[in-house]
């Protein structure tokens, strides 16, 4: 076996012994999930005038339930729920608290739009305006992920207050919404209360587990896994839920914009499964020590990564356009070669992506090192 390279060695010592590495496996795995999860569902070609958004799941409805494989948002606000608790029992103040975490996430932030402000001002004079409104779409499109999570941050002091309730109270206000959305025929509008209630969910149970309920919660990894998929697939099968897990264009009803029950129930069976697979998952990552400088490379910046990864699928489609338009690239996604042909052009929406990192990672890593454990609060 070969001897670690520097950078590795590096992490390795930079980590504390007492590091929760699970967790941070557990965040890389969600965020990379949900990277790889866009890049093939998100067809972008010239159409006839302008570029035009698609997705193969609109022509292959028979492959939606692979969805449920490129979806892993609930584990995010988990992880999401059990750091913010952490960080909030070490406070010395709510408004410095939130303050710190505020920036942390809106550094990020400020980097995409700064850049793409100055881009779109440059295209401007050269693309037409329908292209530039599919292109700022796309771009902006992850915000919606981050103002939650930070809007849910802001809430943390209350759900921990409300413990074991906070899961509870977010599963009622998802039902009510639901029922006045389709049985009741209520107005679309109230669904967007499921955007917080919805995400809610996942994040107040890891808010109980960095509590003193935490060993209770590992212990019951496997009953909201089997409790969640049962109820999710109930839910679908007789409820009249998609069966996709993310939007598709011209679908009725959507179980990600705003979150549906049926999603809330799916993130519970991927909540249990997180809580699962953590032993062993700490235990893979402390004996591989290039695995875990990959997982403590993404946690330093997982909001940068999150928020350039279209951009990165965005410029090389562009590419894919100059050129008349490439299999699984520039091209309607109609059929499943285009999303084999998709899956061999991962490597460089990533190696693009590597490089809008190099570039941007540093707004959000503060001038931390890897391994650095005030990463993880």
């Amino acid at each position: 076996m070969r001897e670690p390279g520097v950078l590795v060695r590096r992490i390795e010592k930079a980590t504390p012994a007492d590091r929760e590495r699970e967790v941070d496996g557990l965040r890389a795995i969600a965020i990379l999930g949900v990277v790889f999860g866009h890049w093939i569902v998100t067809g972008v070609s010239a159409g006839a005038d302008h570029w035009q958004t698609d997705s193969p799941l609109r022509h292959l409805p028979d492959y939606a339930p692979l969805t449920w494989l490129l979806q892993p948002l609930a584990v995010f606000f988990l992880v999401g729920g059990y750091v913010a608790a952490r960080s909030w029992a070490r406070a010395d103040g709510y408004r410095r608290w939130a303050r710190r975490r505020m920036i942390r996430l809106g550094r990020p932030i400020a980097a995409l739009l700064v850049a793409w402000t100055a881009v779109m001002a440059v295209l401007a004079d050269f693309v037409a305006g329908d292209t530039l409104h599919t292109v700022g779409r796309l771009v902006v499109s992850p915000l919606w992920f981050v103002l939650v999570y930070a809007g849910l941050t802001a809430l943390t002091p209350l759900v921990v207050r409300l413990g074991r309730a906070a899961p509870v109270l977010a599963v009622g206000t998802v039902l009510v919404v639901d029922l006045t959305r389709f049985a009741a025929d209520g107005p679309a509008v109230v669904g967007w209360v499921n955007v917080l209630a919805g995400w809610l969910v996942p994040y107040s149970l890891g808010v109980l587990w960095a509590g003193p309920h935490r060993a209770r919660i590992e212990r019951l990894g496997g009953s909201p896994a089997v409790v969640g998929g049962l109820a999710c697939a109930g839910l679908i099968r007789y409820g009249g839920y998609p069966v996709s897990m993310v939007g598709v264009p011209g679908e009725s009803i959507s179980n990600l914009n705003p979150p549906t029950l049926a999603a809330v129930a799916f993130g519970l069976a991927q909540c249990g499964l997180a809580l699962l697979v953590r032993a062993p998952l700490r235990r893979a990552l402390g004996r591989r020590p290039r695995t875990w400088a990959v997982v403590a490379l993404v946690n330093l910046s997982a909001m940068t990564v999150f928020l350039w990864h279209q951009s990165a699928m965005l410029a090389v489609t562009w590419l894919g356009i100059a050129l008349g338009g490439l299999p699984g690239l520039g091209t309607a996604p109609v059929d499943l070669p285009w999303i084999v042909a998709r899956i061999g052009w991962m490597p460089v929406f990533a190696g693009v992506l590597l490089g809008l990192w190099a570039v941007f990672h540093r707004w959000e890593a503060g001038g931390r090192g890897p391994g650095d454990s005030r990463r993880s609060s």
